[in-house]
C-alpha cells in the first residue's frame, strides 16, 4: 500500500531500509564537518575551496586518442579485438557503453547531424575519450551548426570575434593609447617621441590621464575594473586546486589560468550588468577543460575561444540567478529555489515537511550552492561531467533539468534526512555523501513523468 502523498515508485526497499554505513567522501576530508552548524549567509556563491584545502586525489584521466576508422567500423558493428567474450563481467559491464558510442559516432559522422537524437543519446552520457564530449558540447549549446559543411566558416568567424574581444577589452588604458597613436602614424622616427606610442604632455587629453575621473576616462574605468579582476584572479587561483591541469606552478596550469581569466574577465567587460560573480569559474572549468584536452589538435587550440563563447550561452539560461537585481523577482535564484521546494512537495510531502516545517531547514541553506554552480561542488569531477551531459542534452533547458536532479538528490538521502534533525541534515545536504551518478539521472527523469 503506498505511503499517502508519496508516488508508488518511491515506495520500495531503496527508500525505506536503513542506510548502509556512509563511504569515506574525499571531500570530508578536505571540509571536515564542524561540531555546530551555523546557517551560512546566503548573499552570493561560497568561495571555492581555499588552497589550504587541497586533496590529494589525482585528477581525472585526460581523453584518449580519437578511435581510428576500423575501431568505429567495430563499435559501430558491435565488434571488437580486445579479446573479452560478451559474456565477461568487464564486457557486460561495458556492453552499454560500447553501444552508447557506436550511436553518438554514427550521428556525429551525418553530414546534418539530428539534434534530436543527439539529444537523446547525450541524456544518458556521454563516452569519456575521443574528444566526443568536445564536439558534442559545442553542438548542444548551439556553438556549432548540426550541418557540418558550415563548421569551418563559422569556427572562424568566432574564433576571430574573439581575438578582436581580446585585443580591444584585455588592453590597459596605455596599450589602448599607444595603439590608437600607432594607427595615426605616431610611430615615425620622430625624434621627440621617446618611445613608440608614447605622447607628449601637450597631446594628453583630459579623458586619457591617469588622475582624471571623468565617466568617459579610459583610466577611470580601468581603476573601476580592478576590483573585479583582482576577485577573478583569486577565484582562478582556488579553481580545482586538486588537479594539476588548473593548479600549481607547471606552465601548463598557469596557461590554463591564464585562459580562464581571459575568458572571465571578457565576459564581465561585455555583460555589465552582471559582471563577474564569485563562483562563475567553476562553471567555465569544466567546458574549457574539455575543449584544451579535444585529442584534435586543431580544436585544442582555440579551446578558450571556442570556451568563451559556449560559456556565454551556457550563462544564458542561468544569469538570471547571477544578477542580484533579481534575486528576489520571479526570475531571481530566491524563486528559483522556491521552485524546488515546490517541486519537492509535490513528489515527496513528507520529506518536505519534515525538511521545511518540522526541522526548519531553508532550501537556500545548501540548493544556493546546488543551483548556481551546477552541481560542479558536490561531486567529483568526472562525476560533474557526466551530470552535464545531461544538464546540457535537455531541450526544455538545462534550468529545469537542473530542478529535477536536485529534488532527486534529495529524495535519494530521504531516509537519513527523515530520521535526523537540523544539524545532521545540513551537514549531510551541505556535504552530499558519494552515489550512484546514473541512478541519480534516472529518478530525476522519472520525477518528469510524474
Amino acid at each position: 500500500m503506498a505511503k499517502k502523498g508519496i508516488p508508488e515508485w518511491l515506495n520500495s526497499s531503496l527508500w525505506s531500509s536503513s542506510p548502509p554505513p556512509p563511504p569515506i567522501d574525499d571531500r570530508l576530508l578536505r571540509n571536515p564537518p564542524a561540531t555546530s552548524v551555523t546557517p551560512p549567509i546566503v548573499e552570493r556563491p561560497p568561495l571555492s575551496p581555499s588552497p589550504s584545502a587541497i586533496s590529494t586525489a589525482p585528477a581525472p584521466p585526460l581523453p584518449a586518442r580519437p578511435p581510428s576508422k576500423s575501431e568505429i567500423n567495430d563499435l559501430q558493428n558491435g565488434t571488437g579485438n580486445d579479446g573479452a567474450g560478451i559474456d565477461s563481467p568487464a564486457a557486460a559491464s561495458s556492453v552499454e557503453d560500447v553501444s552508447r558510442k557506436a550511436q553518438v559516432v554514427a550521428e556525429l559522422s551525418k553530414k546534418v547531424i539530428d539534434l534530436k537524437e543527439l539529444r537523446k543519446i547525450a541524456s544518458q552520457g556521454l563516452p569519456d575519450d575521443a574528444g566526443i564530449r568536445s564536439l558534442v558540447w559545442k553542438l548542444l549549446l548551439g556553438y556549432l551548426s548540426p550541418d557540418r559543411s558550415l563548421w569551418s566558416s563559422e569556427l572562424a568567424k568566432k574564433r576571430s570575434q574573439y581575438k578582436q574581444f581580446k585585443e580591444e577589452l584585455l588592453m590597459n588604458p596605455s596599450e589602448v593609447t599607444r595603439k590608437m597613436d600607432k594607427s595615426k602614424g605616431g610611430d615615425s622616427n620622430d625624434p621627440k617621441i621617446e618611445s613608440p606610442g608614447a605622447l607628449s604632455r601637450s597631446e594628453i587629453t583630459h579623458e586619457d590621464h591617469p588622475l582624471s575621473l571623468g565617466t568617459t576616462s579610459l583610466w577611470n574605468n580601468f581603476f573601476k575594473d580592478t576590483e573585479v579582476l583582482e576577485q577573478i584572479d583569486r577565484d582562478v587561483m582556488r579553481t580545482h586546486p586538486d588537479m594539476h591541469f588548473f593548479s600549481g606552478d607547471s606552465a601548463v596550469a598557469k596557461a590554463n589560468q591564464d585562459a580562464l581569466k581571459n575568458v572571465l574577465t571578457i565576459f564581465a567587460k561585455l555583460n555589465p550588468g552582471i559582471r563577474y560573480v564569485q563562483g562563475m569559474n567553476e562553471i567555465l572549468a569544466p567546458i574549457y577543460y574539455i575543449f584544451k584536452n579535444d585529442p584534435d589538435k586543431g580544436y585544442a587550440a582555440f579551446a578558450e575561444s571556442d570556451a568563451f563563447f559556449c560559456f556565454v550561452e551556457l550563462m544564458s539560461g542561468f544569469r538570471d540567478n547571477f544578477c542580484q537585481q533579481l534575486d528576489n523577482s520571479v526570475v531571481g535564484i530566491r524563486y528559483t529555489i522556491t521552485r524546488l521546494s515546490l517541486l519537492l512537495k509535490h513528489h515527496d510531502e513528507e520529506l518536505w515537511r519534515h525538511l521545511e516545517v518540522t526541522t526548519k531547514i531553508n532550501p537556500q541553506f545548501y540548493a544556493f550552492r546546488w543551483i548556481t554552480l551546477l552541481l560542479t561542488q558536490e561531486f567529483n569531477f568526472v562525476e560533474s561531467l557526466h551530470i552535464w551531459d545531461t544538464l546540457l542534452s535537455d531541450p526544455e533547458g538545462p534550468q529545469e533539468t537542473l530542478l529535477r536532479i536536485c529534488c532527486a538528490m534529495l529524495i535519494l538521502v530521504r531516509r537519513r534526512l527523515l530520521a535526523g534533525d537540523f544539524t545532521s541534515n545540513l551537514k549531510l545536504l551541505q556535504n552530499y555523501p558519494p552515489s550512484n551518478i546514473s541512478h541519480m539521472l534516472y529518478v530525476a527523469d522519472k520525477l518528469r513523468s510524474t
